[in-house]
């Protein structure tokens, strides 16, 4: 007589599997001025010469990152208090 042979038996493993190991870095997303810049096709020397880029920046002062340096070039303030919320 034949004995058969044990199949083998799978384990499951439970749980994460990256349990305590640290998260990968999430990816750098472009902010709304390294977009604009892009679109408008400038590098950093040609920032305080655009025209277009500095109507952007005034209107969106508040809203959107932009860089210190550049609104102390231009002397725009922003308004700390500003909500969009009305």
């Amino acid at each position: 007589m034949v004995i058969p042979a044990a199949l083998p038996i799978r384990i499951r493993k439970r749980g994460n599997p990256n349990w305590g190991r640290p998260m990968p870095p999430a990816p750098a997303l472009a902010t709304e001025f390294e977009l604009r810049v892009r679109r408008l096709q400038l590098t950093p020397e040609m920032y305080t010469s655009s025209v277009e880029l500095r109507l952007w920046c005034q209107q969106n002062r508040n809203r959107i990152y932009i860089p210190e340096w550049l609104l102390k070039e231009w002397d725009i303030t922003v308004d700390l208090g500003f909500s969009s919320v009305a």
